[in-house]
C-alpha cells in the first residue's frame, strides 16, 4: 500500500453519506466507465427529483436517463426493483440502519436487496459510510492474484472475505484504491506493463510468464 501510495498518490477518504445515491450508483457503474456512470447517475437524478418518481416511472423513461451508462434495459428495472425493496423497508428511503449495525450484518441486510451481491454492498458501505468493507472488482481481485494474495481460481465472492480479513479496518480504503489505480495503469489484464511496475521485485506473477520485460 505505501508502494502504491507513492506511485499513484491516493485521494483522502470522503464518505457520501448516502446510502440509497451509491446503491444506485454502484448498478450504473456495471460494465462501463466512471465517466459514463456518473453522466448517467447526473441525467437520473435531473430527470427525477425524488426516489418515488423513479420507481412510479415508465422503464422505459427511466432507460432513457441513464442511457449513458450503458445497458439501460437491464438497468433501468433493476434499479426500479431495488428502490422499491429500500422503500418498503424504509418509506423514507432511510439506511441510516447500516451505521450501527455489526459489519457483517451490514453487509447481509444489503445482499438481501434485489440485484446487490458482495461487490455492491461493500461499495455502499465503504463509500457511503466509512465502514472497512472492502469491494472487489475485477481490477483488486486480478492484482490480488497476480501478486499471490489469494489463490489464482478462488471466487470473486470468497475473494471479498478472504482479503478483507488480511486488512485492518484502517487499511481497507488505501488497498482498494492503491489495486485499482495499479489494475487501471499499470497491472492491465493484457498486456501488463510489468518493466514499469513498483511492485516487480515483490510480485509473484501468478498466471504470468516469468520472462522478458512484459508478460
Amino acid at each position: 500500500m505505501e508502494i502504491l501510495d507513492s506511485r499513484y498518490g491516493r485521494a483522502p477518504q470522503q464518505p457520501s453519506g448516502s446510502p440509497v445515491v451509491e446503491l444506485v450508483l454502484t448498478v450504473l457503474s456495471q460494465h462501463t466507465s466512471d465517466h459514463n456512470s456518473g453522466q448517467a447517475m447526473h441525467r437520473l437524478l435531473e430527470r427525477f427529483t425524488t426516489w418515488d418518481e423513479i420507481i412510479a416511472a415508465p422503464t422505459s423513461e427511466v432507460e432513457d436517463a441513464i442511457r449513458p451508462g450503458g445497458l439501460a434495459p437491464t438497468k433501468a428495472p433493476r434499479i426500479q426493483a431495488l428502490l422499491a425493496e429500500v422503500k418498503e423497508r424504509s418509506a423514507e428511503f432511510d439506511l441510516d440502519v447500516l451505521r450501527e449495525l455489526p459489519l457483517d450484518d451490514a453487509k447481509s441486510y444489503l445482499k438481501s436487496l434485489p440485484g446487490v451481491g458482495p461487490k455492491t454492498a461493500a461499495c455502499v458501505l465503504l463509500f457511503a459510510l466509512g465502514r472497512p468493507a472492502l469491494p472487489v472488482d475485477t481490477h483488486v481481485e486480478r492484482v490480488s492474484k497476480r501478486l499471490g494474495l489469494v489463490p489464482r481460481r478462488m471466487t470473486a465472492a470468497k475473494t471479498h472475505d478472504v482479503l478483507e480479513a488480511k486488512l485492518e479496518a484502517d487499511e481497507v480504503y488505501a488497498f482498494h484504491v492503491g489495486l485499482i489505480q495499479h489494475g487501471r495503469r499499470t497491472c492491465h489484464a493484457r498486456g501488463p506493463r510489468c518493466d514499469e511496475c513498483p511492485l516487480l521485485e515483490r510480485c509473484p506473477r501468478v498466471g504470468l510468464p516469468k520472462g522478458g520485460s512484459r508478460g
